[in-house]
């Protein structure tokens, strides 16, 4: 099964655009895979082979310059030195595009490219596929979606279990990698650290209150936050900060980028468990802001996202900035349109004054109201962002 990529667009005008080009994100996303298509006549190393290594230790600027046509260099973080030699050949060529770095750890390859290569570089951030880069996407209901995830390779022609899949992906990429990144020596206090951050998806993070829970300090805990951040694994929605005349919370809400990850955290390993789950809610409200991002990231320049809360409890999922106006939208999984959905969306216009359409994303069919608010159907998210 082939998966076409939306951000095939956006990757092309940024290879037109800069010197070079960065893809990054989370492990197993699709990025290798799209640069060899995308750039099919590229030469392609990947740093991980050790011959490699011997080779380009030898003669770097010989390396990087003996490939007129262009060149992918995958995991390119795992020879940081190559950076500075990069840096100045991208100083002295005016050619758009001819070098692609690609990584499945953000962690050291951002680091070397805001020190080296700033300015001279375009950023590409891949996620999981999005629900709608997925053949016959309507096909499945959204519970189907959320379960399986966004990783190709649970949507193939020949399938990988998604509760096998997910076992292993938890095991190699978010356990191992990152724990020895972080050097955690504790394995289970580790695990029991992302099986709390799924159980809190949707929530506001409260790096105290979780500390406390797993009995460790609070600074810990948000080291450990930000690496998974840094990853690509999770994903933290900033509050929206404008005084309405009201108090208002000013912590991030935490979510995964991908649900199947959420599910095998949760030890769901059925589709009846999940649409019979306790976090249901906030699993599918993870799944609609993780869809929003991924439209997000295809837009040459993506708009702000946020979401916003008083004190006083009044909250509002999402907020989408559209140059000068807010675009408020409530997440809700059920089927059936209820009339009070919007009185949370009626408080917050009350408060801002602002007077763009009012939102509810859920389950049923799309509707539009004389006044111009409207309900939008989970497989419709893509209106949003046009």
């Amino acid at each position: 099964m082939e998966f076409e990529r939306k951000i095939e667009e956006k990757l092309k005008k940024t290879a037109q655009m800069f010197r070079a080009v960065a893809v990054m994100g989370v492990r197993q996303s699709g990025k290798t895979t799209l640069c060899k298509s995308f750039f099919s006549d590229y030469q392609y190393y990947n740093f991980e082979n050790i011959g490699l290594y011997q080779l380009v230790k030898s003669d770097p600027t010989a390396f990087l310059t003996k490939d007129n046509k262009g060149v992918i260099y995958d995991e390119l973080q795992r020879m940081p030195e190559l950076f500075n030699y990069l840096q100045e050949i991208l100083d002295n060529t005016s050619a758009k595009g001819k070098y692609v770095i690609s990584g499945s750890s953000n962690f050291l390859l951002n680091e070397k490219i805001t020190q080296s290569l700033a300015g001279r570089i375009g950023y590409i951030n891949m996620y999981p596929l999005s629900y709608d880069e997925i053949p016959n996407f309507k096909n499945f209901t959204v519970w189907e979606h959320i379960f399986k995830g966004g990783f190709a390779e649970v949507w193939k022609d020949t399938p990988i279990d998604p509760v096998l899949f997910y076992q292993s992906y938890i095991q190699s990429v978010i356990e191992k990698d990152i724990r020895q990144l972080v050097n955690i020596r504790d394995i289970n206090l580790f695990q029991n650290f992302i099986k709390l951050i799924a159980s809190r998806v949707g929530q506001e993070f409260n790096a105290l209150k979780w500390a406390n829970e797993l009995d460790i300090d609070s600074k810990t805990l948000k080291s450990w936050v930000s690496y998974l951040e840094v990853a690509g694994v999770i994903y933290l929605l900033p509050p929206y900060y404008a005084n309405f005349g009201k108090r208002i919370t000013k912590k991030p809400k935490l979510y995964l980028v991908d649900t199947g990850i959420i599910c095998s955290l949760l030890d769901i390993n059925t589709l009846n468990q999940l649409e019979n789950h306790p976090l249901k809610g906030a699993i599918f409200e993870n799944f609609i802001i993780s869809q929003c991002v991924k439209f997000n990231s295809y837009r040459l320049k993506p708009y702000k996202l946020f979401y916003w809360r008083s004190q006083a409890g009044v909250e509002i999922d999402l907020l989408i900035e559209k140059g000068l106006n807010l675009f408020p939208i409530e997440i809700k999984s059920g089927q059936t349109f209820q009339e009070n959905w919007f009185r949370n969306l009626n408080l917050f216009k009350s408060y801002s004054k602002e007077t763009s359409p009012l939102t509810i994303v859920y389950g049923g069919e799309n509707f539009s109201f004389t006044n111009n608010n409207k309900l939008v159907n989970t497989f419709s998210l893509a209106e949003l962002f046009e």
